[in-house]
């Protein structure tokens, strides 16, 4: 089986790269180039978030955003707060409403929190220590980094095994928070159970989905708007990152679930 062979007829340059927690186990195209990661970001900031948690500078129910709204809410995509700009679109805990502006929020209430600048704070504890020379975090903390698939795999094995944050706290990460709440998953219509961690987006079984079929319920990651996505599958122990030149549309909803199916056919589930 050819597990690459679903971006054969692309016409613009990708780099994929498949990992488990010990390194990289096949990779396709050039993925040493820098490309916009667009929303995929938010796993940066979100790591970020999750390390200031951990070293007790920063609480998940620390009050942040509108009314009501906390770091919690904030990250699961539930404060209610609009995409981009505007009031509240409805109270905390009831819509998952897909927000960059909620990201930026938290970002503003992580960075007083530890007394640095966010991006320097995302620096610090993430990106420096997990080596990813290439990643420059600028602009919103929702969609401003750029980087090269090499050092998005990299962020990958973390979190396919994390050294940055506890066991504990990982795991109320990448489980659903404020489960059962609706919403639009961009790109992908509406979900009637559209999953969110902390920060960290959850398959489970959503349909349609940029994942694959086969994919591990538990499945978790983020696919971004300029062509981007990094997904872990817990279950098999496998995670890919893919960058590419060409913004997202119905290419990437019908190749990323065939690329992902690809992968995970090789790797037989424990």
């Amino acid at each position: 089986m050819d597990t690459f062979g679903s971006l054969q007829g692309l016409d613009f340059p990708v780099g994929v790269v498949v990992s488990d927690a010990d390194g990289v186990l096949d990779s396709y195209g050039d993925t040493s180039t820098s490309y916009p990661w667009a929303s995929v970001t938010k796993l940066l900031s979100a790591t970020a978030t999750l390390v200031a948690v951990e070293r007790g500078m920063v609480a998940l129910d620390d009050p942040a955003g509108p009314e009501g709204s906390t770091v919690r809410h904030l990250l699961a995509h539930a404060s209610g707060v609009p995409f981009d700009s505007g009031a509240a679109l409805s109270a905390p805990g009831r819509r998952r409403v897909y927000s960059n502006l909620g990201i930026e929020l938290l970002a503003e209430h992580v960075a007083e929190a530890v007394g640095r600048d966010f991006d320097v704070w995302v620096e610090e504890t993430v990106i420096a220590p997990l080596g990813m020379s290439t990643v420059l975090m600028e602009g919103s903390p929702a969609a401003g980094a750029t980087g090269c698939a090499d050092d998005l795999g990299a962020l990958g094995r973390e979190l396919l095994r994390p050294t940055l944050v506890g066991p504990e706290l990982f795991a109320e990460a990448t489980t659903v928070v404020f489960p059962g709440l609706s919403g639009v998953l961009p790109g992908f219509g509406r979900q009637q159970h559209n999953d969110w961690g902390l920060g960290f987006e959850i398959r489970d079984h959503k349909s349609p989905h940029w994942t694959g079929a086969s994919s591990s319920p538990r499945t978790f990651g983020h696919f971004g708007q300029r062509g981007s996505f990094l997904w872990v599958d817990p279950d098999v122990g496998l995670a890919t990152a893919f960058l590419g030149a060409k913004p997202f549309g119905e290419w990437a909803a019908q190749v990323w679930p065939r690329l992902t199916d690809d992968i995970l056919a090789g790797r037989a589930r424990p």
